[in-house]
Parts: structure tokens; C-alpha cells; sequence
């Protein structure tokens, strides 16, 4: 069964995911960088293309992980940080789904991802590109302070992936059983997020980001044109680099 752009998640190709800030009230850098990645042409990508976005967001979703553990290391007795990591990791709130999660079936969620990589075959070039995107990604975020990381949990549960994943699911092919298990995680985690009293965002909010994650959203900006060229926007690009320095 061949799926197409979410009717209920997605957003249609003239629809933009921009955020538009009310006058007079701040707008953090690193939120100027999820609207440059919400305005990338998700609606024009191949199937090749998003299959690479989704390699790229497996390494993401280590990436996020780590960061949960991190907060939850520094913060152990934060209750709704507990809740959390109950919904993210060793969960089987993605499951079923087929050749990935049977029935009832708990896994951490970048484990979701690895395994819907393993649907399809990909190169063995474009395999070894792709990780060597993903891992230089790791290496950087890795690197990065601790404490940083894990106030960035709240940008990317409050609705910074909320308004990321929305913009990918403007894409129009998701043939093929690894897209469609990908969709699945995109979809799912609009609806984990989306609830403004009981959904994850609202488990984290009281760690409030500021401009000190701006390299962690960059650094997944570049990691996603670098492993699907055709999203490249040079004057976003070049903007967001320079905030990072910043």
C-alpha cells in the first residue's frame, strides 16, 4: 500500500510551518532555525530522498535519547521527567508495526528507527556516506555541555519536532515499507507532543531552552541538507551558521 502526504498531520504544499512571533515578544535564535527547516521544499523530496532524511533522523533520535538520559542523570528525582522517559524509552507505545515492533513489543525509539532502516536495502556507498553524516553529527552533539543538552529536550518536545515532523509529511511518496514505518514514527510523535496539558511537551517545559542549544539545532539543520542535498537553501544555511557563532 503506497501512502501518501498525512491528510491529518502533514501539511499541504502551500501551507507554511513558519512561526511567527507576536510583536514585541523574543524570538530565540535557534527558533529561526526550525523555521528554516519547516521551509525547506519537504513537498518536492524523491522517496530516495526522504529515505535519507530518515537515516538522518535515526541518528537524531540517539541523539535525543542521550539527551533524555543526560536530564534524567542530572535531574533523578524529576518526576515528570520520569514520565518522560517512560514514553521514549522501553516503550511499546509505537507498536505494532509490521517487520519492525510486534505486538505489545517495548523498545527505545531511535531503536524503532534502526530497525526501520533494515526494510529496505540502500548502497553500499550511500550506506557509508550516510553513517559518516550521522556519526559526524554524533561526534559534535556529543561533545557539547551536558546541561545544554539536556534543556533541549523542552525546543524539541514543545513543539520544535512537532513543527519539523509536520513539515515532513508535506512530502507525497512514502512508498515502500520503510517510509511507511517512517511516516508511522512522524505521526505518532505529533500526537505524543501535540497535548498542551498532558503531552511530552509539557513534561519538560519547566527546563526552559534558551540560545545555548542554537548549535544543536544547527548542527541537525546541516546534518539533514548533508544527507539530502536537494533540501539546500543557501541564505537559510548561511544564516543559521552565523547565529551559531554568535
Amino acid at each position: 500500500m503506497t501512502l501518501q502526504g498525512n491528510k491529518s498531520f502533514g501539511l499541504s504544499n502551500n501551507q507554511s510551518t513558519s512561526h511567527f512571533v507576536p510583536e514585541g515578544l523574543h524570538e530565540f535564535a535557534y527558533e529561526q532555525v526550525i523555521n528554516e527547516i519547516c521551509d525547506f521544499d519537504w513537498g518536492n523530496l524523491t522517496p530516495t530522498d526522504l529515505t535519507s532524511v530518515a537515516w538522518a533522523y535515526y541518528y537524531f533520535s540517539t541523539q535525543f535519547r542521550e539527551c533524555l538520559e543526560v536530564a534524567r542523570s542530572l535531574y533523578p528525582d524529576d518526576e515528570r521527567l520520569l514520565q518522560l522517559d517512560h514514553g521514549e524509552r522501553d516503550t511499546d507505545n509505537l507498536s505494532p508495526w509490521p517487520g519492525v515492533a510486534k505486538p505489545g513489543e517495548k523498545m527505545n525509539h531511535d531503536e524503532f528507527m534502526r530497525r526501520t532502516l533494515e526494510l529496505e536495502p540502500i548502497s553500499d556507498d550511500r550506506r557509508r556516506s550516510l553513517v559518516a553524516i550521522g556519526q559526524s553529527y554524533l561526534t559534535k552533539v556529543r561533545s557539547m555541555d551536558v546541561h545544554t543538552r539536556a534543556l533541549a529536550l523542552a525546543s524539541y518536545e514543545d513543539g520544535g519536532l512537532e513543527r519539523v515532523f509536520g513539515a515532513i509529511l508535506k512530502a507525497q511518496d512514502w512508498s515502500g515499507p520503510l517510509l511507511q514505518a517512517f511516516q508511522h514514527f512522524l505521526v505518532q510523535h505529533i500526537k505524543f507532543d501535540s497535548d498542551p496539558d498532558q503531552g511530552h511537551g509539557a513534561l519538560c517545559r519547566h527546563l526552559t531552552p534558551n540560545d545555548g542549544i542554537l548549535p544543536l539545532w544547527v548542527e541537525f539543520r546541516q546534518m539533514l541538507v548533508k544527507a539530502a542535498p536537494r533540501l539546500r537553501s543557501r541564505a537559510p544555511e548561511a544564516r543559521s551558521l552565523e547565529l551559531a557563532k554568535v
